[in-house]
């Protein structure tokens, strides 16, 4: 199975180092917050804000933002290669079901982590300064957050398979989970409703424990339960994912 998860993960790597200009395309929003809005924030009083800490409240939240829509649209690519065959050629080899979905969520895996990386290094000259440690267990957590957004986007391109049903679906999806998350300011600083209904988000807590390792807190709370969380919402959506492909292949 490891064979055959490399093959493919090989196959989606190769197919992206021919266009790495989507690596950089989709820095482009985070990337525009963080220069246009990420200033505004030094200023801001509450919620943890103000002087350089607001880039350790700031950039977390980006690298999840830059995370949910990466792989979240990783869809678009499965809808696209059913059009053109290849999911049809691939499903009459030998090869595991779950070693098609697998390599292909390894890749965007690898892409998340180059584009937080890069993220992380824009926003140092703009006054990031973080636990190293810290940042890199983040990388560590969006990275696997990542890996199960985009089996599970896979799973709804196999099943909506049109780009026009695709598209507003992760983002009617997406929008309102990264808005509840406090991903742009800490939902310390909403009002009592928004913030009792952030609780229902898991993103939140993954949210919170980024900042708190940013801040290099890591026997704060917030990262354990943030860490518990992730690992338990993308092993969830890893399984779906996968089995919805092996339904969807059969």
């Amino acid at each position: 199975m490891r064979t055959e998860i490399w093959v493919v993960f090989q196959r989606q790597m190769r197919i992206l180092l021919r266009n790495p200009v989507w690596v950089f395309f989709g820095l482009i929003q985070p990337i525009v917050y963080l220069v246009l809005f990420g200033p505004l924030l030094k200023n801001v009083t509450g919620g943890g804000l103000g002087g350089d800490t607001a880039w350790r409240v700031f950039v977390p939240g980006l690298l999840l933002q830059l995370t949910i829509f990466g792989a979240g649209f990783a869809g678009f690519g499965i809808i696209q290669e059913l059009r053109e065959g290849v999911i049809e050629r691939q499903r009459v080899t030998p090869a595991r079901r779950a070693s098609l979905i697998l390599g292909r969520t390894l890749s965007n895996m690898v892409t998340t982590a180059v584009q937080a990386l890069l993220l992380v290094v824009v926003a140092i000259p703009f006054g990031l300064r973080a636990s190293w440690g810290g940042v890199a267990t983040t990388l560590v957590l969006i990275c696997l957050l990542g890996l199960g957004i985009s089996a599970a986007s896979y799973a709804m391109g196999l099943i909506l398979r049109d780009e026009d049903s695709f598209a507003p679906f992760v983002q009617g999806v997406s929008l309102p989970l990264l808005l509840l998350s406090g991903v742009l300011l800490p939902m310390s600083l909403a009002p009592a409703w928004l913030r009792h209904t952030s609780q229902a988000n898991p993103l939140s807590y993954i949210v919170d424990a980024s900042r708190e390792l940013f801040q290099g807190d890591f026997s704060d709370q917030h990262v354990w339960v943030g860490a518990t969380i992730t690992v338990a919402l993308t092993a969830l959506l890893a399984l779906w994912g996968t089995r919805v492909f092996q339904r969807q292949s059969a």
